[in-house]
């Protein structure tokens, strides 16, 4: 039998959940016919056959994680020298123990043999418990008292598709960018009545990062590299029952009000469809979330590298203002710019702030 594995996603990707099978052993199939759909950090994408023949073995359910190389579809026909290779299988069972023994405040626990088999006969992960022993040691009190707690909270839900690529992203993103974030409030009373509230955001930013480039680019931590780039290639935070989403609004600088909402409208239209092709996920260059439409004044957003910036906008409320010397009652539109301060200077996120307020301030 010819074996047929999962080909190489793009970007990086190492790994994809099964989501559907379109064929069963069996089966007679064409050229490019679709074999089955899988779940990546990008997008659910459909895996069309390489060859016309008869379906022989399937390998993987639904809901598996599924390697780059790891094999999906086997064809009649002559048989691969190691057609009866599994490889790259992620088991995914909740009874499968990590060895992980991880101490609090950056110190290793310990654990004797005999504690370590308890933990695993009672389905317990070390790296859950925190050690109450002598010198960080993990006692069987301490797993026994893990077990009980579990024993009465709903089982383990494996994070998957969307929200398991969401974990992964905002790990790096906390454990490589130095974070530094500076807010502010504008007052937007000049703003005409239903005026779009994100394409006002997109003008304004369009114009801080033509006052401020640096913030438009992405950075090369390995060779401490900067890249500054031209266009500026927009990712719109979406939240999403299954996750955030960020797809890229292209050249945003380029295009009018009214092409804007429409790129917006049918890229969120795809969002809320699942199938917003994954080369509308790649690219961005800054990032703006405006999660004042769910609710929050200010924030710290995660900076995705290799951008380095990332504008969120929050709940426009009415405030007590000055206004000409007097005190009123004004619209206002709270800020919070988060920023790579490896690469951007707290004085040129201080100046596209003010940039992106005063251009927000006009009618």
């Amino acid at each position: 039998m010819k074996t047929f594995r999962l080909p190489d996603l793009g970007e990086g990707l190492q790994e994809a959940e099964l989501v559907e099978w379109r064929v069963k052993p069996g089966d007679e199939v064409e050229l490019d016919q679709p074999l089955l759909s899988v779940e990546t950090a990008k997008a659910v994408v459909e895996i069309p056959s390489p060859r016309a023949g008869k379906i022989e073995r399937l390998f993987g359910a639904r809901g598996d994680i599924v390697r780059v190389g790891a094999p999906l579809v086997a064809f009649e026909g002559e048989r691969d020298e190691d057609a009866g290779t599994v490889v790259g299988v992620v088991e995914t069972s909740a009874s499968v123990m990590r060895d992980v023994t991880i101490g609090r405040a950056g110190a290793p626990a310990r654990v004797i043999p005999a504690v370590r088999a308890l933990a695993r006969k009672l389905n317990v992960d070390l790296g859950m418990v925190t050690p109450s022993g002598p010198d960080g040691l993990i006692t069987a009190e301490d797993v026994e008292r893990v077990a009980k707690i579990l024993s009465e909270v709903e089982p383990a839900e494996p994070l998957r598709g969307f929200r398991r690529a969401m974990a992964r992203n905002m790990s790096f993103a906390q454990a490589e960018v130095a974070a530094a974030t500076i807010m502010d409030d504008v007052m937007i009373d000049a703003w005409e009545p239903g005026a779009d509230v994100t394409i006002r955001l997109i003008r304004a930013l369009v114009k801080g990062c033509r006052a401020e480039p640096v913030l438009n680019s992405w950075f090369e931590s390995a060779t401490l590299s900067l890249r500054r780039l031209h266009k500026i290639d927009l990712g719109i935070a979406v939240d999403t029952p299954d996750g955030l989403f960020v797809p890229v609004l292209r050249d945003v600088g380029a295009r009018d009000a009214a092409d804007l909402r429409e790129g917006l409208n049918r890229m969120r239209a795809d969002v809320a469809a699942r199938r917003i092709p994954p080369e509308e996920l790649r690219g961005a260059t800054i990032t703006l979330s405006n999660f004042g439409t769910i609710g929050g004044r200010y924030a710290a957003p995660v900076v995705l590298p290799p951008t380095v910036a990332i504008l969120g906008a929050g709940r426009i409320r009415r405030d007590v203002v000055v206004r000409n010397g007097e005190i009123g009652i004004g619209a206002v539109l709270p800020l919070s710019l988060t920023f790579d301060h490896r690469v951007v200077s707290g004085g040129e996120a201080g100046r596209f702030l003010a940039v992106v307020m005063a251009d927000l301030a006009c009618a």
